[in-house]
């Protein structure tokens, strides 16, 4: 079995087992379960020629301490990253360009790195807007870790005030 499986199956089950004990235990565990892991900052609002493919740059923090996987993790068992934007929102997204993640390992398994964003991360984005404003709830998917325990994977909404004109 893959080393770095073996650790997030232990990891997963301890978390799943007594995650409130560990968080009565353990102050880094009580900020992991408390505040937002990952926040969207910036841009509210946008304004973009309609019927165009624009590139918009969508700014994100990670909370202290913790990590998210990046776009393409190293395992096949471990969640990706992922930006979207609803079909019906009036504004497609043509494309995104993820950064490249940054290489870690954990102190309870040294052989095997992972790729993460942490702190602030930017996604590239290409948008086509149709003509008019359109509130956007884009979605950010991700899983946010510590160094010895996962959350449950998490969407957050991207919300973005687009107006093609």
């Amino acid at each position: 079995m893959n080393a770095a499986f073996a650790l997030c199956l232990a990891v997963c089950a301890a978390s799943t087992i007594a995650p409130v004990a560990r968080a009565q235990s353990d102050s880094a565990s009580r900020s992991i379960l408390n505040g937002a892991a990952v926040e969207y900052l910036f841009p509210e609002q946008i304004t973009v020629p309609a019927g165009k493919s624009v590139p918009v740059a969508l700014h994100f923090r990670v909370a202290q301490t913790l990590h998210i996987n990046s776009h393409a993790p190293h395992d096949e068992f471990l969640i990706p990253t992922e930006f979207s934007i609803p079909a019906a929102s009036g504004v497609k997204l043509d494309a995104v360009t993820y950064p490249q993640g940054e290489e870690i390992t954990l102190p309870s398994d040294p052989k095997t790195k992972l790729s993460v964003y942490t702190g602030e991360f930017t996604l590239n984005t290409r948008i086509v807007a149709a003509a008019g404003n359109h509130l956007v709830e884009a979605k950010l998917h991700y899983q946010a870790c510590n160094t010895t325990q996962c959350l449950p994977p998490k969407t957050i909404s991207v919300a973005i005030d687009v107006i093609g004109k």
